[in-house]
C-alpha cells in the first residue's frame, strides 16, 4: 500500500480527548496533575494506557523495571521502529510533560489500525518508568542501570523492589530489560519544547538536533567569621564576596559565544546568614550544560581557573565536588533531515534547536538512532499547571511523528 501526506492523518479531536482524559488521573485542585511514578495514580494511568494500545491494535507487555511496551506488527519481523515517552509527573505538573509522547504514538498506532495499513517494521510505544526521578526505565533499556538498589529508593523510604513488583516489574531480572539496534532500529520522541525558543521565533516544529550533557558541582568556599561593624574591610575574608565573584564568572562562561552552553547557579546557602556578621560559608550549586562534551569541560578548566584565582584574592578556600555527569547524545543526522522534509511536505514552519533538559531518547540514542521532534510550549512554561500546548500544536507535532516514521520505514533495513 502507498500512503501518501494527503491520505493519513492523525485525528486530533480524540488526541486532544485522551490527553484531557489522562490528566484527570491524579488532577490536583489548581489544575495540575501529581501523578508521581509508582503510586496509586500511576498505576491507574498505566491501565488506562494498556487498555488505549489493545484498542488500537497492539500487544502489549511489560519489563523487568516496568516500561509498558505496545507493540503493532509489521509486514516483516526484525527491530522495531519505536517511539515514546513518560506518563509520571512531578509533584505539581501538567498533561503534556512526557503524555503527549505516549499518546501521539498510540494515535499512530491508531491511524494505522483504522487505515488497516502495516509498516514493514514492528512499530512501537514505549512508556518509560520514573522518567521525572530515577529515569529507571530508559537507562535499563539502553543497559546502563545501576545495580545499586539503594540509588533507586524512594525519598519515603519505599525500596526499588517493592515499586517495580507494583507494576509488573521484578528487580531481579535488571539485565532483561536491555535491548540494542536489533531490537529497536531508530527511535523518535516527540515532546512539548518545555521553553520558549519556538514561540519566540514563531516556528511550529522544533528539529531537535541532540540533548544536552550535563555536568554538576557542588562549591564550598570558606572564609572567616566575624563582626560586620568592627571588621576593616580589608582584613575580611568573606565567603560571599568570593561566592557573589565566582556566580558572576558562571555567568559570563554561560554568555561566551563559543557553543550553547547554559551555565547556572541555582542554589546558594551563607552561613552563619546574619546581618551582622561576615559570611564565614556559603555552599551553591553548578549546573552546565551544552550538546558539546568538549565545551563543557573547556568550561570546567575555566570555572576551576577562576575559583583558585578567587580564592587567592579573597583569602579564601574553596572546594568542587562533582555530582552529576551525563554525556551528551546527537540525534541522527538522516533522521533530522527526514523530518526537515516531513515538515516541509506539510507547509510546516520548523527551526533547530537543542533539548536542554533530559529525556529518555538520551538513554535509548546510546545505542540506536535517536531523533526528537518538539512542539512549542506557551511562554516557555513546563513542570506547571500551567503549561499548554494547543490540541492543533499537539496534532501538529504527532502528525509530523507519523510521517517521519512513514518515510523512515524503507531507510532501516
Amino acid at each position: 500500500m502507498v500512503v501518501t501526506f494527503s491520505r493519513i492523518s492523525i485525528n486530533c479531536d480524540r488526541l486532544d480527548r485522551h490527553l484531557a482524559e489522562l490528566a484527570e488521573i491524579g488532577k490536583l485542585p489548581n489544575g495540575g496533575v501529581c501523578r508521581l511514578a509508582f503510586s496509586d495514580a500511576d498505576v491507574q494511568a498505566r491501565s488506562l494506557i494498556k487498555t488505549w494500545m489493545l484498542e488500537a491494535g497492539m500487544t502489549v507487555r511489560g519489563d523487568a523495571v516496568g516500561n509498558i511496551i505496545g507493540t503493532y506488527a509489521g509486514t516483516e519481523s526484525g527491530a522495531a521502529l519505536a517511539t515514546g515517552s513518560h506518563i509520571d509527573t512531578v509533584p505539581v505538573g501538567g498533561r503534556y510533560d512526557g503524555c503527549l509522547g505516549v499518546l501521539a504514538g498510540i494515535e499512530v498506532a491508531r491511524v494505522f489500525h483504522e487505515n488497516q495499513f502495516r509498516l514493514r517494521h514492528p512499530f512501537e510505544v514505549i512508556v518509560f518508568s520514573d522518567e521525572e526521578n530515577s529515569v529507571i526505565g530508559c537507562k535499563a533499556i539502553a543497559g546502563n542501570a545501576s545495580t545499586d538498589s539503594e540509588r533507586y529508593r524512594r525519598k519515603d523510604g519505599t525500596p526499588i523492589q517493592d515499586c517495580l513488583a507494583k507494576v509488573g516489574g521484578n528487580w531481579e531480572a535488571l539485565s532483561s530489560a536491555k535491548r540494542d539496534r536489533h531490537d529497536i532500529a531508530a527511535f523518535m520522541e516527540l515532546h512539548v519544547e518545555q521553553g520558549g525558543v519556538l514561540e519566540a521565533l514563531d516556528k511550529q516544529i522544533g528539529v531537535v538536533t541532540g540533548i544536552v550533557g550535563q555536568y554538576r558541582f557542588m562549591v564550598q568556599i570558606i572564609g572567616r567569621p566575624n563582626h560586620a561593624g568592627t571588621t576593616p574591610m580589608t582584613m575580611r575574608k568573606d565567603a560571599l564576596v568570593a561566592a557573589a565573584q565566582l556566580v558572576l564568572a558562571i555567568n559570563h562562561l554561560g554568555m561566551l559565544g563559543n557553543g550553547e552552553q547554559v551555565a547556572t547557579v541555582g542554589y546558594l546557602k551563607v552561613s552563619p546568614n546574619a546581618t551582622n556578621v561576615v559570611p564565614a560559608c556559603v555552599d551553591l550549586s553548578i549546573d552546565l550544560r551544552d550538546l558539546s562534551e568538549e565545551n563543557l569541560q573547556f568550561m570546567i578548566a575555566q570555572i576551576e581557573q577562576e575559583c583558585q584565582a578567587i580564592a587567592k584574592n579573597t583569602g579564601t578556600e574553596i572546594t568542587i565536588e562533582q555530582k552529576l555527569h551525563v554525556l551528551p547524545t546527537l540525534a541522527k543526522t538522516e533522521l533530522m533531515a527526514v523530518i526537515e522534509k516531513v515538515c516541509q511536505e506539510l507547509k510546516l514552519s520548523y527551526t533547530h534547536l537543542p533539548s536542554r533538559a533530559g529525556h529518555d531518547a538520551q538513554e535509548i540514542g546510546r545505542f540506536t538512532d535517536m531523533g526528537m521532534i518538539f512542539v512549542p510550549s506557551r511562554e516557555g512554561i513546563s513542570h506547571s499547571q500551567d503549561e499548554y500546548t494547543s490540541p492543533e500544536q499537539c496534532a501538529q507535532g504527532a502528525n509530523v511523528l507519523l510521517h517521519t516514521l512513514l518515510a523512515i520505514d524503507h531507510c532501516y533495513p
